[in-house]
């Protein structure tokens, strides 16, 4: 597929991102503006018609997204997910992605079973004379907001967990706009209900055969997020050298006459931008280990070896990568002084969308779990959020 060049997306994808944020507009054109240049189709196969990217060339290319514009990056996770499940298990719904189909998703619940567990999930599936039925209740549906089809998760009246890819403009379905946290505001993580919405029979997935092992599934699904902090963390670092460069005023028991000058304040900008690099890298490196994981799922020759030392990676990149973006996030408003934090500038994005994505999935927790690994030896968890 030829792709519009990034650098166009990207200046499209920027430019206002900082208002779109905290407006209460979402942004459906920015998000169409993807649809042409071949990135949803990154994944894809070659003979379906994609690029059949790397992982670490997707994660290179999502994070230049995010730094752009971190919430459309984050709405686009469910999207490239479906897209992985899809390379094991071929089929035509390839050609929706690459006629420009976006992604949604509708499989956490409010409430009930513990995250991960999808056979606990309320959301049931009903068989009918010539098809199926899906009721229940989604939340952090996101990206749902901007998508053509959802992909849905539930079980069947037998407690059998079952998923579907149908579009959203089958009866019975409704995307509520009510995402209220203080970060990632636009990512359009609102709730989905499905009131006996009907799914043909070919749409429907019943567990049976088994799919790839959840830990890798579930790194790709981690490291995604980690890859958005770091395009919020770039963004950040960015924003800190036009102020550093804009400031005209200096203080008066400082060191030089003009703030750009200043020895603090370019350690504090040099101190940033470093950050900004080392959480790239830690995440493209892990993107790496991710490809070997791949390779390996499609000559069938994966073994839990390898699977469980791409899944400690991811989760040591996010702790790592987390503690890196906050840092900096907070420095950037040192290098501003008073006049950075006008709610006009809206620079305290960075901290709110970056203390959002991090908080999807406990830290301290992850550091638990990989300290019992390479002290005792124990299994990491395999679900999709380890």
């Amino acid at each position: 597929m030829q792709m519009k060049p990034w650098k166009d997306v990207l200046s499209e994808l920027e430019a206002g991102s900082a208002e779109r944020e905290s407006a209460p507009e979402r942004p459906h054109d920015v998000v169409d503006r993807l649809r042409g240049t071949g990135f949803l189709a990154l994944r894809v196969p070659r003979a379906h018609g994609g690029a059949d990217a790397s992982l670490r060339r997707v994660f290179e290319a999502l994070i230049d997204v995010a730094r752009a514009d971190s919430n459309v990056a984050q709405a686009l996770r469910a999207h490239f997910a479906y897209v992985e499940g899809l390379r094991f298990a071929p089929s035509g719904a390839f050609q929706a992605i690459t006629d420009g189909s976006v992604i949604g998703n509708a499989i956490t619940e409010p409430t009930g079973a513990a995250a991960g567990d999808f056979a606990g999930l309320s959301t049931v599936f009903t068989r009918t004379g010539d098809g199926w039925t899906i009721t229940g209740t989604k939340f952090y549906s996101t990206g749902t907001l901007y998508a053509d089809r959802v992909w849905v998760w539930g079980v069947t009246e037998q407690g059998v967990p079952a998923s579907a890819l149908i579009p959203l403009d089958r009866p019975g379905i409704t995307v509520v706009d009510d995402w209220d946290g203080f970060g990632q505001r636009a990512s359009g993580s609102g709730t989905t209900h499905f009131a006996g919405t009907p799914a043909t029979t070919d749409e429907v997935v019943v567990a049976g055969s088994e799919p790839p092992p959840r830990l890798a599934i579930g790194a790709f699904l981690q490291l995604w997020l980690t890859a958005v902090v770091v395009g919020n963390l770039e963004a950040a670092s960015n924003d800190a050298q036009t102020l550093l460069r804009g400031r005209r005023r200096g203080i008066t028991h400082g060191t030089t006459e003009l703030p750009r000058h200043d020895p603090v304040l370019l350690q504090q900008v040099g101190d940033i931008a470093s950050k900004a690099y080392a959480a790239r890298v830690i995440v493209l490196d892990a993107a790496s280990l991710l490809d070997d994981v791949d390779a390996r799922l499609h000559a069938g020759e994966l073994d839990g070896t390898a699977a469980q030392e791409a899944g400690r990676r991811v989760a040591e990149a996010k702790i790592s990568v987390e503690r890196l973006a906050l840092d900096a996030a907070t420095a950037l408003f040192e290098v501003g002084g008073a006049s950075a934090t006008r709610a006009g500038a809206n620079l305290d994005r960075h901290w709110r969308n970056i203390r959002t994505l991090a908080s999807h999935n406990s830290t301290r927790i992850k550091a638990r779990v990989i300290g019992d690994h390479v002290i005792n030896g124990s299994d990491l968890p395999d679900n999709t959020y380890f």
